[in-house]
């Protein structure tokens, strides 16, 4: 698999020669390929603007034509950053607005569904809201505002783990799919509702192993057990305790541009 990335509240380039690039790398053995754009939500500012959402959701769809007619299966991953104040009734109306621009163009390329993945954000505020948000009313959210903007044709929805801590991504996962496998009319889902994380599957891992020989076994003990805990939530099954080894409220992202790593609060 490979992939590109935008910076926010930019767009990618890289179309020029995708296609060529698509047909060697399927060559090599690649059958995945994701392209990841961001936007950012700011209220004050009429962020994200339509603009560009607009020529995100082209870009994702110019990516997903040449990749499938190339052979590869390409995840769609229009991630909206949890940077902001907004609460996640403002994350939910961005997020539906944002992922209907994407199928519209989808369609409009006449891109196979049936052949495609989407990785989206769970629905949740800005980093900076100040109250707590109960895992069932994130899944509640999520699984509302995804039935109004994906297809039924989509295989296959699998969440990024952006902002949340390694347990509470599992916990939230793992609530998705108890309301989507639950009798309410109103939160049955038609697809595959499972994980694509980074940091919520290697944080505590790199944490653990630490660049050292005589900790890599407890590294990877701890790896199989953070894959097997999302493994049961994305059926609905976990029930804990969480292997996570890391005592925080959240992952920042600080190495894509956007964070002073050293000051998280510092916008650069």
């Amino acid at each position: 698999m490979f992939h590109i990335t935008a910076p926010a509240p930019g767009y990618a380039l890289g179309l020029d020669g995708l296609e060529d690039r698509c047909k060697e790398y399927y060559k090599q053995g690649a059958r995945f390929a994701k392209w990841r754009t961001t936007l950012k939500i700011d209220v004050g500012k009429s962020l994200p603007s339509e603009a560009c959402i607009a020529v995100n959701a082209a870009g994702l769809a110019d990516y997903a034509s040449i990749a499938q007619k190339s052979g590869l299966v390409p995840i769609v991953e229009p991630e909206i950053l949890i940077d902001g104040t907004h609460g996640v009734e403002i994350s939910a109306v961005v997020a539906e607005h944002v992922i209907s621009a994407v199928y519209d163009q989808l369609r409009v390329r006449q891109v196979l569904l049936e052949g495609t993945l989407l990785k989206p954000m769970m629905i949740l505020p800005g980093s900076s809201w100040p109250e707590k948000v109960d895992p069932e009313l994130v899944a509640a959210v999520t699984i509302k505002t995804m039935r109004r903007c994906v297809p039924a044709a989509v295989p296959g929805i699998m969440f990024l783990s952006g902002g949340m801590s390694e347990e509470q991504a599992t916990v939230n996962l793992n609530k998705i799919n108890i309301l989507a496998k639950s009798d309410e009319k109103e939160l049955i889902c038609p697809w595959s509702l499972s994980f694509s994380y980074g940091r919520a599957l290697q944080s505590s891992v790199l944490s653990t192993w630490g660049g050292k020989e005589e900790t890599r076994e407890d590294a990877k003990t701890v790896a199989v057990a953070l894959a097997r805990a999302n493994s049961l939530a994305q059926q609905g099954l976990y029930e804990g305790p969480h292997p996570t080894t890391l005592q925080v409220s959240n992952l920042i992202e600080g190495f894509r541009g956007w964070r002073d790593p050293t000051d998280p609060d510092k916008k650069i």
